[in-house]
């Protein structure tokens, strides 16, 4: 998944980035309101952590722009104000969810998973098809009876594509997904994760599809 972390704490940002990398995130780090709108006109993001007190202004300027633009992207907002009303209208503008810092990261990166959770309408995070059943968050794979060991670019790609069966993704798209802005990626890099995870689906009912200039799609023979 990509997460874009809103937060001027550089070390805290830092420390958060770390955790979330760990299980497998790409994270955007933006210090300021100005920097994270311009992510949101450039990207797409699977979540959103959200820090009220910023240099150029309130975090709650733009969850109200977020939410005004009818994007349904979750947003979990980090704050240091602890009073009930502050998170009730935290909540009411459109935040799914809240962490009061100081924080535990292993309870903000659980809260991360259930929120993807329940923004993709699912109680639990495995996805079953054709034989194929991943569960991204614990990082496992099985085709059929057989577990199958994914490095951490290769399973993202595969929960990418058995997310949205039948759809085309460019190459531009899935290096928007899968690389940070600050990594330097090339299309033969997405070519090489293409062609790794081609041969693990080989025993299973999926396959992947080139569309000459358009990209890849994810079939279900």
């Amino acid at each position: 998944m990509k997460f874009l972390l809103v937060e001027d704490n550089i070390e805290l940002a830092n420390a958060v980035s770390a955790r979330l990398q760990i299980d497998g995130h790409v994270i955007d780090h933006a210090d300021k309101i100005e920097d994270a709108m311009a992510f949101m006109q450039t990207g797409e993001y699977d979540l959103i952590l959200l820090d009220i007190m910023l240099p150029d202004g309130d975090g709650r300027t733009f969850l109200k722009h977020h939410r005004s633009g009818k994007n349904d992207t979750p947003v979990i907002v980090l704050t240091a104000r602890s009073q009930v009303s502050d998170r009730i209208s935290l909540l009411d503008l459109g935040a799914d969810d809240y962490m009061t810092k100081p924080f535990d990261h292993e309870e903000l990166q659980a809260r991360c998973r259930a929120v993807l959770r329940r923004n993709a309408g699912h109680a639990q995070s495995i996805t079953e098809l054709g034989g194929v059943s991943l569960d991204p968050v614990a990082g496992r794979l099985s085709i059929g009876a057989r577990a199958v060991t994914l490095r951490n670019r290769e399973l993202r790609l595969l929960e990418l594509l058995i997310n949205a069966p039948g759809q085309i993704f460019s190459k531009a798209k899935l290096a928007d997904r899968l690389f940070s802005y600050d990594e330097d990626v090339s299309e033969n890099a997405i070519e090489v994760y293409i062609g790794r995870l081609r041969k693990h689906l080989e025993p299973s009912e999926l396959r992947i599809t080139t569309l000459r200039g358009l990209g890849y799609r994810l079939d279900h023979e």
